[in-house]
């Protein structure tokens, strides 16, 4: 909703002086462009997320969008964030933000892949990018304009990168998984590409929201469930039920959620509306992949010191993993054009990226970082 309106003095004012004061806004706006006229816009906006209110991380960083919205227009754009389930499902933010039924969301795209494989890249691929090269990719790489020309439009939606978790954990399982026999039949709470390739390795995977997570794995109605990672992770409680915590996410290095904006809301704005939203997401975007980075480690003794079982995946599982993923990736390409479009742009780029991060990052990491 866009609408003007007079402020309280100007309400009060002779009609004379508001007059006077309305001229000189336009002669101001001749010199310094239109941003008078812009920002005596009001805006109201809903945001719909997938999101528990617990979760201080990713729902505190929609709240955090919306906060700084307000303070860069001067409160003339305010934006109210409703967790996952309140106005719309979890999981079907990004459907109501298409429709118009919320102006904004705040999710993650790999939920979305029954409309399109394509939106695997707005949030992780297996084996891909981390959350550095998944920025690079998005900002200077023209990642984030390719899939906004090429597939969210489609969908009447545009989108901002808005919050990045880094690499996650391989997630919390009732018994251990010593090989990849140990996987297969299990039942397991995984969205996006991930869930795709563990299906190949013969575990039954499923798509809830991370509000209903620890009821199902309590009720024993999965085995097993990735969500994020240990401070998360802790304060869903999952390591109540089911004891052992693998890592790595193989299937999420660098996981990018994003705030959609309904194209038609997006286009109705003002430009300085536009640019404090735009200028909110990114901000948004470094400060959530600060405070997993932050608070992770303590939160992950504090798992340890309750008695979690720490372990690696199964190297045979994860080469396994490795040669599914970019066997379904070849043949997602080969069936869809929009899809083997984007996907040509992100594997150059990975290309690219690994080489680099390969040659400097590893070799600094390999020497210097303390085996857990």
């Amino acid at each position: 909703m866009v609408y003007d309106e007079p402020s309280m003095a100007e309400k009060k004012m002779p009609r004379r002086a508001f007059l006077k004061k309305a001229a000189a806004g336009v002669a101001a706006s001749s010199v310094f462009g239109p941003v008078y006229a812009q920002t005596r816009k009001r805006v109201r906006w809903r945001m719909a997320t997938s999101w528990p209110q617990s979760l201080d991380t990713i729902f505190g960083t929609a709240k955090a969008i919306a906060d700084r919205v307000k303070t860069l227009t001067d409160g003339r754009f305010e934006i109210e964030v409703f967790p996952g389930g309140e106005v719309v499902p979890a999981l079907e933010v990004f459907q109501e933000v298409q429709k118009g039924r919320v102006e904004i969301g705040h999710t993650a795209s790999y939920y979305y892949l029954n409309l399109h494989p394509a939106f695997a890249f707005g949030s992780a691929l297996p084996f891909g990018l981390t959350a550095r090269q998944q920025n690079a990719w998005f900002y200077d790489g023209g990642g984030q304009d390719l899939l906004n020309a090429e597939l969210y439009a489609a969908y009447n939606v545009v989108a901002f990168p808005a919050g990045n978790t880094a690499a996650q954990m391989g997630g919390w399982f009732r018994r251990p998984v010593d090989s990849l026999a140990d996987m297969r039949g299990l039942r397991m709470r995984i969205p996006g590409l991930g869930g795709e390739v563990m299906g190949r390795l013969g575990v039954k995977t499923v798509v809830i929201s991370g509000g209903e997570v620890f009821s199902a794995l309590q009720k024993g109605q999965i085995d097993a469930t990735e969500f994020v990672g240990p401070y998360d992770d802790e304060k869903l409680g999952f390591y109540k039920v089911a004891p052992y915590y693998y890592y790595p996410g193989w299937w999420e290095p660098g996981t990018t959620t994003h705030a959609f904006v309904n194209l038609a809301a997006w286009r109705r704005l003002p430009k300085d509306f536009q640019v404090a939203l735009e200028a909110a997401a990114h901000e948004a975007n470094e400060r959530m992949l600060a405070a997993y980075d932050a608070k992770n480690p303590a939160a992950l003794e504090r798992l340890l010191s309750y008695g979690v079982k720490l372990r690696p995946f199964p190297k045979e599982a994860m080469r396994v993993a490795y040669r599914e993923a970019f066997s379904l990736y070849e043949e997602l390409a080969a069936k869809d054009a929009t899809y083997r479009k984007i996907y040509e742009h992100w594997i150059h780029a990975r290309t690219q990226l690994f080489r680099w991060f390969g040659t400097n990052e590893l070799a600094y990491a390999d020497f210097t970082f303390p085996a857990i």
